[in-house]
């Protein structure tokens, strides 16, 4: 629960995007819809949204700072135009600006991102020294104007060209030659789905964008895949090889347990964590508490296949707002006092078994701990549906240096002492693909980064940080 870029007491894990394309068989106007699917996506970013939708006039867009409920206004959608795409909006790394928030438009093409270019200054270099100006710093920036260069021989071959030249994560969604796009890269790292209903054809990063619009899930889009909409239909092409490695954190942490992604129920997957965290991490305790929320549902396997009861020892405080501002670091202990309160009929004279879903900085986690300790818990043993996070993420999460993680620096032992438990238990990584079931993405864990510059960009950074002590 660090700060974010907002200023606003947030998690230690900053979300991803969260995109979204709609498009009506029956020629409808599709932004209130598009506005539903935002807010159910509002969970993967919250400092900006926006959406464009196409008519006979080309494209109409909106788009602000805030949250997705901040920015539009009964009016906004109303714009006309019956396919459209919509962006909620996390940046990755440094301040965001209106320059910064999707859909990016270039030209005639719209353009919605999830995840991260790995290679983006290599490509900038080469954009800028062929004469083209960036106006800010988003990836898709890059994307529309690669796409644009090559849209002339054709819309495959454009995504062909993109998938080729891009290092790294990214599920986008897009209106293309009055089209209507949806694509993925070719290890589908970032999350990308698609349903459809009678009326209506829907791509999204999660199955919860579609349910709120009443739209039935179909499928994913694959990795190396591109989908296009015509005459009604939805049109998939593989264009791109790539071993699939999807991102293991969308499972942990950022995707909403009610979602369906890459055919897997989120919910289900995290019991499996619970279930499995169990086997290789027991504890003799009295109560099992999870850290709200997203470790809820682990706790709740791990409670029932250690035959010990699990309660809501720690309440969140939904209600602080996005304008609680935290000055200084040395205000976290009270912030978390903000943020959760224990329950001391729960926890008290009791041994207490916590279950988080990660540990990424621990500096946010020591005061949760403290928090129960100070509730009156007799022992807290620890217990963490991810294993250690140890290296940075060059795919869209925000961790962005070795010397920021916690893993990366201390042992199991040194951690468990400085978050101030009787015990400490990782899920082991062997153990975390067993759970999810699908080939995941490790490269936090144990920098198996799967593309070629995201590893190079790993051994500049360790060799970066190691020079400057």
């Amino acid at each position: 629960m660090e700060k974010s870029n907002s200023g606003i007491l947030d998690s230690e894990k900053h979300e991803e995007c969260g995109i979204v394309a709609i498009y009506s068989k029956k020629g409808k106007d599709v932004a209130p819809l598009i506005y539903n699917a935002l807010i159910a996506l509002q969970h993967r970013g919250q400092d900006a949204a926006g959406f464009a939708v196409f008519n006979s006039d080309g494209l109409q867009t909106k788009k602000g700072l805030g949250l997705v409920s901040e920015i539009f206004k009964p009016e906004d959608l109303e714009l006309r135009g019956s396919f459209g795409i919509g962006h909620t909006r996390y940046p990755t790394s440094g301040l965001i600006t209106l320059a910064e928030v999707h859909p990016f438009i270039y030209g005639d093409i719209a353009i919605a991102h999830n995840g991260h270019v790995s290679n983006y200054n290599v490509l900038k270099k080469e954009i800028e020294d062929n004469g083209i100006k960036l106006t800010g710093t988003a990836d898709s920036e890059i994307i529309s104007i690669l796409l644009k260069d090559k849209i002339k021989y054709g819309l495959e071959t454009a995504i062909r060209y993109l998938m080729e030249r891009i290092d790294g994560a990214f599920s986008n969604v897009a209106i293309i030659d009055s089209k209507m796009v949806a694509f993925r890269d070719p290890h589908a790292i970032r999350p990308l789905v698609y349903g459809e209903s009678e009326e209506l054809i829907c791509f999204a990063s999660e199955s919860a964008a579609l349910d709120v619009n009443n739209i039935d899930y179909v499928g994913d889009i694959n990795g190396g895949e591109y989908a296009v909409i015509e005459k009604n239909k939805v049109i998939k092409k593989s264009i791109a090889a790539g071993v699939r490695r999807h991102c293991m954190f969308e499972y942990v942490y950022f995707s909403r347990p009610d979602s369906i992604i890459n055919g897997q129920n989120v919910l289900e997957v995290r019991k499996n964590l619970g279930a499995q965290l169990a086997i290789e991490h027991p504890a003799v305790a009295d109560v099992i508490v999870p850290i709200p929320d997203t470790a809820r549902s682990a706790a709740e396997a791990y409670s029932r296949a250690m035959n010990i009861p699990m309660e809501e020892g720690l309440i969140k405080n939904r209600y602080i707002g996005r304008t609680f501002i935290m000055p200084s670091q040395d205000k976290r202990a009270q912030a978390v006092r903000l943020k959760l309160n224990p329950v001391k009929s729960v926890i008290a004279n009791k041994r207490v078994v916590l279950i988080d879903d990660s540990i990424v900085r621990g500096t946010t986690l020591r005061e949760i701990v403290n928090l129960v300790r100070n509730a009156g818990a007799k022992e807290i043993h620890l217990r963490i549906t991810c294993p250690p996070i140890k290296a940075p993420c060059f795919y869209g999460v925000d961790m962005a240096t070795y010397k920021e993680l916690i893993a990366g620096n201390k042992g199991v032992e040194e951690i468990r002492r400085f978050l101030n438990v009787e015990t400490l238990g990782y899920l082991s990584i062997e153990g975390l693909k067993k759970a999810i079931g699908l080939p995941v993405c490790t490269g936090c864990l144990n920098e198996d980064y799967i593309t070629p510059y995201a590893k190079k960009l790993a051994k500049e950074k360790r060799d970066d940080e190691l020079k400057c002590g």
